[in-house]
C-alpha cells in the first residue's frame, strides 16, 4: 500500500534519520499485517499512525509515534499481550511502547509475535475484522493546526 502522500510533508520537519526510520517501521508492519489500514494524525506534539483492520481506531493493534529524537513502536492493547522478554513501556490502563532507534536494535521477531497476538486481541474484540474488507487504505484522521515540532533541518 502507498502511504498517503501528505505523510511525507507530515514528516519533513524531523531529520531524515527519523523520517527514515518512520517508513522501514511501517514497511515491517504492512509486510507483518498486510490487510491493515493506516491511520495518520498530525496531532499537536506528534505525528501518530495506527494500524487497524478498520477504519477505527479503536480497532488498531499497533502504531507508530514520532517525536523530534526519536519514534515509538506501540501496541494499542499493550498491557494485555503475553508478558515476554521484551520489555515495554508505558503505566496507562492498555497502551504500551517500545522507544526505536534504529532498525539495527529492532527486536522484529519477537515484535512480529506480539504484532500477531495484538491483532488476534483486535479481532477477538470485533469479529467483523476477521473478515477482510477491501482494500486496505491510507488515511488521514485529522491535522492539528497548532503543532510542537523540530526546527528545520
Amino acid at each position: 500500500m502507498k502511504a498517503n502522500p501528505q505523510l511525507t510533508k507530515f514528516l519533513s520537519p524531523y531529520e531524515k534519520s527519523i523520517q527514515g526510520l518512520v517508513f522501514e517501521l511501517r514497511r515491517f508492519i504492512l509486510n507483518t499485517v498486510s490487510t491493515t489500514n493506516e491511520l495518520i494524525w498530525d496531532n499537536y506534539n506528534a505525528v501518530a499512525i495506527a494500524y487497524s483492520k478498520s477504519e477505527k481506531l479503536k480497532d488498531a493493534f499497533c502504531h507508530i509515534s514520532v517525536y523530534a529524537k526519536h519514534v515509538n513502536f506501540g501496541f494499542n492493547r499493550g498491557a494485555e499481550l503475553s508478558k515476554r522478554d521484551l520489555k515495554l513501556e508505558g503505566k496507562g490502563k492498555l497502551i504500551r511502547h517500545f522507544k526505536v532507534e534504529s532498525m539495527d536494535t529492532f527486536p522484529k521477531e519477537e515484535i512480529k509475535k506480539m504484532i500477531y497476538e495484538a491483532v488476534g486481541i483486535s479481532e477477538n474484540l470485533n469479529d467483523e475484522l476477521r473478515v477482510q474488507s477491501g482494500k486496505p487504505k491510507s488515511i488521514i484522521m485529522s491535522i492539528s493546526e497548532k503543532k510542537i515540532r523540530p526546527k528545520n533541518n
